[in-house]
């Protein structure tokens, strides 16, 4: 465990966010593994079939990932207070709360999976391939959740090696269930679906074996799943759904704009999800030190040292604002080579496209980063209503590229899309900024949540 309100906030932010950085890196090669695997072993068309449905598999992992993070920071919070009863009731509470969504939204994924296969216009002969694959990619929900929620209460503590660990192992668990299912006995696309869900609940299991073992103050008893106070299931439904709709919102305006690239043909298919294959993996720091941020701040605001955040805050920004620079260079130096990586394609318009795509949004990364730390703050900070509203920005703002630009441009108006819906992204958060200086909105933010018993 790390205590984050004691010690440099630069070096602490830094020694946190490793650890997070390379487990968000593995993360990724969950989905790169299934990409390279597939168009290597099954050919573009299997390619395209993930890939058009790619948007669906970001808005459930995306939502539930946002749910155990949100939670999480309930659990920062008490535990930066010293409140162990508390920390234990929030964990079980996640536990429960957040299996129950899962289970809900695994039913309506399954009754509804034709109508959202429709809706994104999948061309019709890889309607059974992309059907198939999705099918078991939201029969896993639950156990996508679980692993989550296990990894995010054990970064909430300040443990960010044991995450890092466990998917390590359950990457190297997924690449090589890849190989089995779809080369050796030949299963298609459902065989990669497969050993992404089987690899996530070995990756549980692991988890929480290990904590029970590990860490006292994280063994539940059947006390602490009883007799849930109404504040603390109202704080923790407040958290977890704000930051799983804050990435939901992001993902239902992506999924509209697959909508709209899904006419573009199968070679622009291809090349956009290879480009956000590649996107995915530059944007990763973003992530990593948005969810620092999300622990670091709750951490020391449930121990009332808001004079530690700003200076967070502020390095987050510096180290983001570097790796922004290194993506633009990459971009324009090996961006074919690295499509070529992920794609296993030698495809001129494929390449071309989704090199393109690269080149002009990595260079507005640095409005990205401004967004991500300070969503991921104001959320560790108990402010849930700005990051809604930005995010809500965004997903408005790509529904109406997707019915405007993109018929009239074609794939340079997805190209456009991304950036111009940044700028709009950041105004709320400027204007929050402006109207309420950081130092003197996290003492509100504090003592509004002491008085909420947050």
């Amino acid at each position: 465990m790390k205590d984050l309100t004691k010690g440099k906030p630069s070096s602490l932010i830094l020694s946190f966010a490793f650890p997070i950085f390379l487990a968000n890196l593995l993360q990724l090669t969950y989905s790169l593994a299934d990409t390279r695997i597939v168009g290597s072993f099954l050919g573009e068309d299997a390619l395209a079939a993930v890939g058009s449905t790619s948007t669906v598999s970001n808005l459930i992992i995306g939502f539930l990932l946002g749910l155990a993070n949100g939670f999480a920071i309930i659990t920062a919070q008490r535990f930066g207070a010293k409140d162990i009863k508390g920390m234990k009731k929030s964990f079980a509470a996640s536990i429960l709360l957040g299996t129950g969504i899962s289970i809900v939204l695994t039913v309506l994924g399954m009754i509804f999976k034709n109508t959202l296969l429709g809706f994104l216009n999948v061309p019709h002969n890889l309607y059974g391939e992309a059907g198939a694959y999705i099918f078991i990619i939201i029969a896993g929900m639950t156990a996508t959740f679980l692993y989550d929620s296990c990894a995010a209460v054990l970064r909430s503590l300040g443990d960010t090696i044991t995450p890092l660990i466990i998917l390590l192992v359950s990457v190297a668990l997924n690449i090589t269930g890849d190989l089995f299912f779809v080369v050796v006995l030949k299963s298609g696309v459902r065989g990669a679906a497969i050993a992404t869900v089987l690899a996530q609940i070995i990756a549980f299991v692991i988890c929480f074996v290990y904590m029970f073992k590990k860490y006292e103050i994280l063994r539940l008893t059947k006390s602490d799943f009883t007799a849930l106070d109404g504040n603390l299931v109202r704080n923790m439904l407040g958290s977890g759904l704000s930051m799983g709709f804050m990435s939901s919102l992001v993902n239902i305006g992506s999924l509209t704009l697959q909508t709209a690239i899904n006419k573009l043909g199968q070679d622009i298919i291809v090349a956009h999800t290879a480009a956000r294959k590649i996107s995915e993996m530059f944007m990763i720091m973003f992530t990593v030190f948005g969810q620092t941020m999300a622990t670091y701040c709750g951490q020391n605001m449930g121990a009332g040292r808001i004079d530690r955040v700003k200076t967070g805050i502020k390095s987050a920004l510096i180290y983001t604002c570097s790796w922004c620079v290194l993506t633009v260079i990459a971009s324009y130096t090996i961006g074919d080579w690295l499509i070529y990586l992920v794609t296993g394609s030698n495809n001129e318009n494929v390449i071309r496209n989704a090199v393109n795509y690269l080149k002009f949004d990595t260079v507005f990364y640095f409005v990205t980063a401004f967004i991500c730390i300070l969503r991921n703050a104001m959320q560790g900070l108990g402010e849930h209503i700005i990051p809604l509203v930005s995010s809500s920005l965004e997903m408005v703002g790509k529904i109406i590229i997707a019915a405007t630009l993109v018929p009239w441009l074609g794939y340079a108006g997805v190209i456009v899309a991304e950036p111009i819906v940044w700028f709009i992204m950041v105004i709320p958060l400027i204007i929050k900024i402006f109207r309420m200086p950081v130092k003197n909105s996290m003492a509100v933010l504090y003592n509004s949540c002491q008085i909420n018993k947050c």
